[in-house]
């Protein structure tokens, strides 16, 4: 019934991979009022680190972060460096160094530091799986390398970036939790959102999974603000972008 603007779904993707790492993982917060998370985004066309930031505040157990700021980085997607996976690394390099003048010097070994790697790396784990280990290898090298709390860095399912993708969503239209009139965070109350994301060759619909319903191991099992909720997500292929305009340019050539 609302579409939400493209920017926002952007955002969204990489806002979920922070909330399900604070929800389980608590980083001290004795040198400063904020603390900060670090997500590298590496996309089929290019790369983007992302820096989020939260206070002790929780929900539930569960963190309160928001976006502070943004790197892209220079160049195509690591997957176009297969051949010589050191460049992969670093190019990574000038946005981790930006990422350390953004954040206090005493909090640096405090941030932790992760990277996904989405559709293109699947793709090259699944035709050259030797490539995608050596292109891993080299970025963990450099991410080690940084002053931050390597966490890790990994070629995220399908399910789960579409997992990443609702928890997001769902989050920024305050459907697990708001803020009342006083300022203190409530129980939102509303049902949770299904999500449609449309890429080149596919589309994918995530939604949650009833409880009745539900098979004990379908689904992407998540705990976030208190409750265990399954997501499912149905791919649709054949119904991305790339897809639809080529039946256009078919029916229109016809």
């Amino acid at each position: 019934r609302e579409l939400l603007p493209p920017w926002l779904v952007i955002v969204a993707g990489l806002t979920g991979i922070v909330l399900l790492c604070v929800s389980t993982k608590d980083v001290p917060n004795v040198l400063g009022f904020f603390q900060y998370g670090i997500v590298l985004d590496a996309g089929p066309s290019r790369t983007i680190l992302f820096l989020y930031q939260w206070t002790t505040t929780k929900a539930n157990k569960t963190g309160v972060i928001r976006g502070c700021s943004s790197c892209p980085v220079q160049g195509p997607g690591v997957s176009s460096y297969s051949d010589s996976p050191q460049k992969a690394g670093k190019i990574l390099e000038p946005c981790l160094n930006w990422a350390q003048n953004e954040i206090p010097a005493e909090q640096h070994s405090q941030t932790p530091l992760y990277l996904g790697a989405t559709a293109s790396m699947r793709q090259l784990n699944l035709t050259h799986p030797i490539l995608s280990d050596g292109l891993l290898a080299a970025l963990t090298g450099t991410l080690k390398s940084s002053p931050f709390s390597f966490q890790g860095a990994q070629i995220l399912s399908s399910p789960e970036e579409e997992a990443f993708n609702w928890v997001a969503v769902n989050y920024i239209l305050e459907k697990f939790f708001k803020y009342d009139w006083r300022g203190q965070l409530v129980p939102s109350g509303t049902g949770m959102a299904g999500v449609l994301s449309v890429g080149g060759s596919s589309a994918q619909l995530t939604f949650e999974l009833e409880e009745e319903k539900q098979a004990p191991e379908e689904g992407v099992r998540l705990q976030l603000y208190g409750q265990t909720r399954r997501v499912h997500t149905q791919q649709c292929p054949c119904h991305g972008t790339e897809q639809l305009r080529s039946r256009l340019l078919s029916v229109l050539i016809q």
